[in-house]
C-alpha cells in the first residue's frame, strides 16, 4: 500500500505593501493633491542593470492592471510588470541614510547601488 502525502498549495504569489510604504504614499499623495489616489507599481526597461522600477499616484487601474490591496491602499500592477514583482515587498526606509521607497524583490538577480534598477 502506498502512503500518500498531503502537499500544501503554493501560495499565491503577491505584491505587499508595508504598513509605513503605505502611509508615506498617502502622505504624498496627500501633498501632491490627490488625496483618493493609489498607486501603480511597475517595471520598465532601462537603467543601470537592466530593468527599473516605476511608482505613480493614479485614480484607477489600467485596463490590464491586477489590484492588490493591503493596509487601505491599492496597488495597481500591469500584468507584464507583474511577472517580475511577484513575492516584491514595497517598503518605506527612512532615518539618515534611507532611500525612500525601496523594493525588496526576491525575482531581482542583481540590483544597482541606487536600488532603482534590477535584473532578473
Amino acid at each position: 500500500m502506498q502512503q500518500m502525502t498531503q502537499r500544501t498549495p503554493p501560495q499565491p504569489l503577491t505584491i505587499n505593501i508595508s504598513k509605513e510604504a503605505a502611509t508615506h504614499v498617502r502622505q504624498f499623495a496627500a501633498q501632491a493633491g490627490k488625496p483618493d489616489s493609489n498607486l501603480r507599481v511597475g517595471v520598465k526597461g532601462g537603467g543601470c542593470s537592466g530593468l527599473t522600477y516605476i511608482l505613480d499616484l493614479v485614480e484607477e487601474p489600467g485596463e490590464n492592471d491586477k489590484t492588490v490591496e493591503e493596509h487601505g491602499l491599492k496597488l495597481y500592477v500591469d500584468k507584464k510588470s507583474y511577472v517580475f514583482l511577484a513575492g516584491t515587498v514595497l517598503e518605506y526606509s527612512g532615518g539618515l541614510n534611507g532611500k525612500g521607497f525601496v523594493f525588496n524583490n526576491p525575482n531581482a538577480k542583481t540590483t544597482c547601488g541606487c536600488g532603482t534598477s534590477f535584473s532578473v
